[in-house]
């Protein structure tokens, strides 16, 4: 098809009809779920009728100014060949060259409004039912997360998803609302809680994500509004008005069954029927990986190549991938992180740049101008963290900065109780920050341990310097230190002793049957 050429409402094909104005494919007159990129996919191979369309045509197309590996665009036909059921044969792959769509197929109307004359919905009222911010970047590398939080949605009907501050939460749960538009009726809303620090203001802000009337400005007014639609609900950055959030996301719950809410938030909301979903770090490659090729498996290196690249075309993939691995892994594979470091790269170089990020998080910065403050610079997502906590909580925070790796309850204890601070309050710290993802927990079937992203532990570790404790912390710990060296060591005779003690019980057993058998 020439992409002159209008696009027609709808094409049909077996039990198929694919909408291209409204991004929904129908099948036996039901809406199926499918991801942002199978749709375009199966756009692109639909308007191709029957001809061949070469990979490198469909990366083009589908993935324009993205860097991806060929087993992405097999992945995306996989999903979109299940999508489809029985009528996965319209896709025919040729083998080294591309991909044709081969069913019998037939088109109607021609533009949206055509559409929305036999659908019986104006093209108007289909498209402005979501105030969904339109992104300026694609997403990378969330594939698998995208997918397991739509799983979470289709099954339970509040899903929050938690994590650490630039870790990408909201992202995540735009495209999945997104993604989700074609199954509620009456639309997808967000409702930003970055800015509100009253919790009385959640109502009015969420009222007016909906368009509802003013004087639909309490949580069960705003329900019985929603009681007989299909709508879902995306309640972000909830951390400063937690309590009223879950108020809301359950007043929500309760009025309507056909009410689903996604919540972003660094902490849950503790509410009745919630599912969470923890997101996790990009993945960044080991100390010592090898290829380029291997390098750009890993999605934080993918992010940082195509946000360097959007800076500075003139850079290399190779050159940027090549010393990206060291970069990434120092960030902990944190989106904004990454984002905010590429930035950079332009100004400084991809050497002095790595050269530099253990010398201050200041350096993070130079976000977009449009963004939240706490999104322009890595220090003042932490700060945003921080000034979250109670004191205690940050107090403990600080003072766990001075663990480089892992350790555990009685490690943490030893360097952060005090007399204000006793053991019980040091593991009730604990266990809200990692509900508020600012420690990472780590549980085997022996014991658990917890530890500090690299980030997270140099902010800490600014503070812990500021409160003037920094000598009296790293006295503790090393006295800790050295008295687990002498248990251990302890234990390490005490198992060496009981061995010969083994063996000569052993020797005399065996001296005493020969005595005998003499």
């Amino acid at each position: 098809m020439n992409t002159m050429d209008p696009v027609p409402a709808r094409f049909r094909f077996g039990r198929c009809e694919l909408l291209p104005h409204h991004r929904e494919l129908r099948i036996d007159g039901r809406a199926v779920h499918l991801g942002g990129r199978a749709f375009d996919l199966l756009l692109v191979l639909v308007e191709g009728r029957g001809k061949l369309v070469s990979k490198d045509e469909i990366l083009t197309r589908v993935w324009p100014g993205v860097i991806i590996e060929e087993n992405t665009l097999q992945v995306q036909v996989s999903a979109l060949r299940k999508a489809l059921g029985a009528d996965r044969d319209a896709l025919k792959t040729i083998s080294g060259r591309g991909y044709r769509f081969i069913a019998e197929l037939t088109t109607s109307g021609v533009g949206a409004e055509a559409d929305g004359e036999r659908s019986g919905v104006s093209g108007h009222a289909s498209r402005t039912l979501t105030n969904l911010p339109v992104q300026p970047t694609e997403m990378i590398g969330r594939e698998t997360e995208l997918s397991e939080v739509l799983d979470l949605v289709a099954s339970h009907r509040l899903v929050t998803l938690i994590g650490a501050g630039g870790i990408g939460k909201t992202r995540l749960a735009v495209e999945a609302a997104r993604a989700l538009l074609p199954d509620f009726a009456d639309g997808v809303w967000l409702a930003d809680l970055a800015r509100l620090s009253d919790p009385d203001l959640v109502a009015v802000t969420v009222a007016q994500a909906l368009g509802l009337d003013r004087e639909a400005v309490a949580p069960a007014h705003i329900a019985a509004a929603l009681a007989s639609k299909h709508t879902l609900v995306v309640l972000d950055n909830c951390e400063y008005v937690i309590d009223a959030a879950a108020r809301m996301a359950e007043a929500l719950l309760h009025a309507n069954p056909d009410t689903h809410v996604i919540v972003t938030s660094r902490e849950p909301l503790r509410a009745d029927g919630e599912r969470i979903f923890r997101v996790p770090p990009l993945d960044v490659p080991a100390e010592g990986a090898g290829s380029v090729q291997e390098l750009l498996q890993h999605t934080a290196v993918k992010l940082f190549v195509a946000r360097a690249r959007s800076g500075d075309q003139t850079l290399s993939d190779v050159r940027i991938a090549a010393a990206s691995a060291a970069i990434c892994r120092s960030l902990d594979g944190i989106p904004l992180a990454i984002e905010l470091a590429a930035a950079r790269l332009p100004a400084l170089g991809i050497e002095e740049l790595e050269s530099r990020l253990n010398d201050s998080l200041m350096l993070l910065s130079g976000g977009r101008r449009t963004a939240l403050p706490r999104h322009q610079t890595l220090h003042a997502s932490l700060h945003w963290s921080y000034e979250l906590l109670a004191e205690s909580e940050r107090i403990v925070l600080q003072r766990l900065s001075i663990f480089l790796g892992r350790f555990d309850l009685d490690a943490a204890s030893a360097v952060a109780e005090s007399r204000d601070l006793d053991r019980p309050t040091v593991v009730d710290c604990i266990s809200n920050l990692v509900s508020k993802s600012l420690l990472t927990a780590h549980v085997d079937d022996t014991a658990t341990h917890y530890s500090l992203l690299r980030t997270t532990r140099a902010y800490a570790r600014e503070k812990l310097t500021e409160s003037g404790e920094l000598d009296e912390i790293a006295r503790r710990h090393a006295t800790y230190a050295s008295r687990r060296a002498s248990q251990l060591r302890i234990v390490k005779s005490q198992r060496h002793n009981s061995h010969l003690l083994t063996e000569r019980r052993h020797d005399a057993v065996l001296a005493w049957r020969e005595s005998v058998a003499s």
